[in-house]
Order: C-alpha cells, then structure tokens, then sequence
C-alpha cells in the first residue's frame, strides 16, 4: 500500500485548484483508477473527491443535450432523450462494460479511461505510456487486442472507450474548468491526442482541467447504429466497432458519420471515408472501397492483423444495415 492523501472538493473550482498539484488525481467512480492503483500503475500522491459535485443532471440546451460530466453510464443510457435522439449512444454505452461497472463509471471518467494493453498494466514491461523512453513491447509482443491506425513507433496501444467513439460521431463538446477558474470548451476530435513520441500524454487537457459536462449538438437523422465486434457478448472490449449514422434521400446516402473503436490509438473517425459515401447509391463495391479508404495507412503488427480484414467485413455489414433502415 502506497500512502496517498485524500480531499474530497466542495466544488468544481476547489477539485480544479487542488488537483492541479503534482501527482493528483480525480476520482470519481474510481472503475479504471483504483484498477491501476491496486497494481501501482498510478500511484497519485493524492486523491480529489468530485462525486458529491453538482454534475449529475442531463439539460437541454440550444436544441442538444448537456451531461454533466458525473452522470453515471447507466442513466445516460437509458435517459428517454438519449434513447430517442441519440440513439447511436445508447447503444455504445450499453455495449460497454457490465451493468454494475455502468451504475459507477461516468461520463467524464469513461473519456479519460486509460488503455487496456497488458502491456501497460505490467509493471514489469517496457511501456512508453507508463514510464516515457522505456520502449513498447507491444510492437513485437503478443498485440491482438491493440491498434492499427494512428500508431507510433512508440505505441500502438488502443483507446478502450465506447462511449468515446459514439461522442466522436455526434460531433460532442467536452467543457472544462481549469485551475486558475477559467473555462473552455474542447470539441471531441480535439480531446485526445495521437501517441508520436509521448504516449503518455493522451489529451490535450492541462494539469487540474475538470471535465464539467458533454455537450451534444442537435440531434442528426439518420439511422443509428453501434456495432461492436468482441470475443464474448457481454464485458469485453472490441476489436473493431462502428458507430454510424447515415440518412439516406432518394436512395443515395445524404450523410454518413462513422466512428470507430478497437482500430485505433484514439476514439477514430476519417471523415475522407464518409466523404466518399455521401451522395452515393449503396453497392457492396462503395462499401468494399469505403472499407479499404479507412484502411489505407493501417499496419497490424501480427497478432492483430485479423482486424484489417475483420473491419473489411464489418464496415460494409454495417453500412448495409444502415441503408436498409435495419437497426
């Protein structure tokens, strides 16, 4: 047991100064960091309590949706609003996790969970993301579950988040609370970084920055759809998903958002391959090349070559059941 201290902040801009300190932490539901702290993955100096912060409630505002960023996984899930306009995460989230790990885990925690590379749970392992300039012996390790797009030569370890990949086909906003009281909005796209040469640092927020809220833009037509490829049906992580909304007019896709998890270093999208969907008639050939536009700069690295032709076959399938008005 590693000694650590413990606040617990009475109000956003006291968790915002007090975690700006070296070594500190939030703490929230605690479903991903006291993981890493039991196997001294993460061993903050001290623990900022935010669960008693007023940050539960789900708003409309500006014809979207604001969730705060303690709403827990469950009741984001099932809020009749989410259930109705924003389908395609409803799905994602239910896709995530076990039921009792989704009545803990919120909404901000759930995009800042770490990797689930084993490689960097091991302490005993060269991992970059863990302890910068030790090397990754994920590249020539045993790498199924890790990605191919967006990797460096320092890491090709995979953001695990479901949540994460819905919220980047919806466009969201993520607003924060620095510690010095000012305030900012992050689009979602912006949020987490690619590895490169410092893994470590995975988003672009700074030292105390407070994840508030999520803001949704107004709802997007289109059928939704959340499809996620995994080695069991239930508390697995994927190997390849897809969140996708596509509208179709006049038999031709008006619009196509797509969104990916289990490929990629962070929460995927290429908006090249939705560009070439958009105002075309559905075949299996305009899936096929859609396919293999996302796959274009894709390297598997052995054990998770599978996943190229995993998305090969799982794009298309989703593609075609969302132009069918299938979901």
């Amino acid at each position: 047991m590693r000694q650590f201290d413990y606040v617990r902040a009475a109000s956003p801009s006291e968790a915002a100064h007090v975690a700006s300190e070296a070594s500190a932490k939030f703490i929230a539901g605690g479903t991903n960091l006291l993981d890493l702290m039991k196997l001294q993955v993460e061993v903050p100096d001290k623990l900022v309590d935010i669960t008693r912060l007023s940050l539960k409630s789900i708003e409309e505002v500006d014809g979207g949706l604001r969730i705060g960023a303690l709403v827990t996984n469950s009741d984001l899930a099932a809020d009749e609003r989410v259930r109705r306009d924003y389908e395609v995460l409803s799905r994602a989230l239910l896709a995530g996790a076990s039921g009792q790990l989704r009545n803990k885990a919120t909404t901000g925690g759930n995009l800042l969970q770490r990797t689930r590379c084993g490689y960097f749970y091991e302490t005993t392992a060269r991992c970059n993301k863990r302890e910068p300039g030790s090397g990754c012996d994920g590249r020539e390790g045993f790498n199924r579950i890790l990605a191919v797009l967006g990797t460096s030569e320092s890491c090709i370890a995979t953001h695990p988040s479901d949540m994460a990949v819905a919220m980047r086909a919806l466009d969201a906003v993520v607003e924060t609370l620095k510690s010095d009281g000012s305030t900012r909005e992050i689009p979602i796209a912006e949020l987490h970084r690619l590895p490169g040469a410092t893994p470590q640092i995975e988003t672009s927020l700074e030292p105390g920055e407070l994840i508030t809220a999520v803001r949704l833009p107004k709802p997007v037509d289109g059928v939704h759809l959340y499809r996620k490829v995994r080695d069991r049906a239930s508390y697995a992580f994927a190997l390849v998903s897809v969140a996708a909304i596509v509208r179709m007019d006049a038999g031709r896709i008006a619009e196509a958002r797509l969104a990916f998890g289990g490929l990629g270093t962070v929460p995927w999208r290429d908006q090249a391959v939705e560009a070439a969907l958009k105002g075309q008639a559905p075949s299996d050939a305009l899936f096929a090349e859609a396919a293999d536009l996302l796959l274009k700069d894709a390297k598997g690295f052995g054990d998770n070559d599978f996943k190229l032709e995993l998305t090969r076959r799982t794009l298309p399938a989703v593609l075609h059941d969302a132009t069918r008005g299938e979901n």
